[in-house]
């Protein structure tokens, strides 16, 4: 007779290793300063050593990095490779990088793609603008939805109670001087980035950046991401941002077809 085990998935789980996943969990939700070794324990749930103890193990791997005065612990490069390589393996990411080559050259910008992550865009694929510039602009990781072009057009797209939903989640946090701060402010955004098919980020989400997206569909008709691209902030008259829009509304259009009958 075949033995039979009455094992269950958490027979198997490390407890080390789930408290170092919890750390890396707490930090990614923390303030964007970092998070003091004081609030970790106390999240947690530990010692301050065994807090120290993992915090320090995955500082030295390179999945946090600790900054001064503090320490105060913030994600690591470590995991933003991983981001990169767990993003590029999406099935979006083939189909969308020959466009983003031809919209990188044809804007000279960076040309990226995201997903709709929950009413988030979470970045899927890029390539860079030709030349020295390079954007610091890791994938895999949600962006704020409401300073980003790219989040702009999925919050323009969804039902308005899903909208509501994820401000009420996010809150409309401070990011630059430009940043949408208002739900007044914000819905009327939304209504002409619908009305105008693209998106714009000018400085709302990093000074000195400007983005311009627009919005891609699936085989259902819902916003399932956004093809996006990005440069140094310039004097652009609206002749030639009316030309990068309708740049953006092709090659979304391209990416839509592409899915049409296809489940992400």
């Amino acid at each position: 007779m075949a033995d039979v085990t009455t094992d269950t998935p958490r027979d198997y789980t490390v407890g080390s290793v789930a408290r170092a996943l919890s750390v890396i969990d707490i930090v990614a939700e923390g303030p964007r300063a970092g998070i003091t070794l004081t609030e970790l324990t106390k999240q947690l749930g530990t010692s301050k050593s065994t807090a120290y103890s993992l915090a320090r193990t995955l500082v030295d791997a390179g999945f946090l990095r600790d900054v001064q005065p503090g320490p105060r612990y913030r994600l690591g490069m470590a995991l933003v490779r991983l981001g990169d390589r767990a993003a590029e393996a999406h099935p979006l990411a083939d189909v969308v990088k020959p466009i983003l080559h031809d919209l990188s050259r044809r804007t000279q910008m960076t040309a990226r793609a995201a997903i709709n992550d929950d009413g988030y865009p979470m970045f899927i694929s890029r390539v860079d603008a030709p030349g020295n510039i390079r954007f610091h602009t890791p994938m895999g990781v949600r962006e704020l939805p409401h300073s980003s072009a790219a989040g702009k057009v999925i919050l323009a797209h969804l039902p308005v109670a899903e909208m509501e939903r994820i401000v009420q989640e996010t809150g409309l946090p401070f990011r630059t001087r430009k940043t949408i701060t208002s739900m007044a402010d914000l819905r009327e955004e939304l209504v002409l980035t619908r009305e105008r098919g693209y998106g714009i980020d000018d400085e709302e989400d990093q000074d000195g950046v400007f983005c311009m997206s627009a919005p891609v569909f699936g085989h259902t008709g819902d916003v399932v991401g956004a093809v996006s691209v990005t440069g140094i902030k310039v004097e652009r008259s609206d002749r030639r941002v009316a030309e990068l829009g309708n740049q953006l509304r092709k090659a979304s259009a391209q990416i839509t077809a592409q899915l049409a009958g296809r489940a992400l």
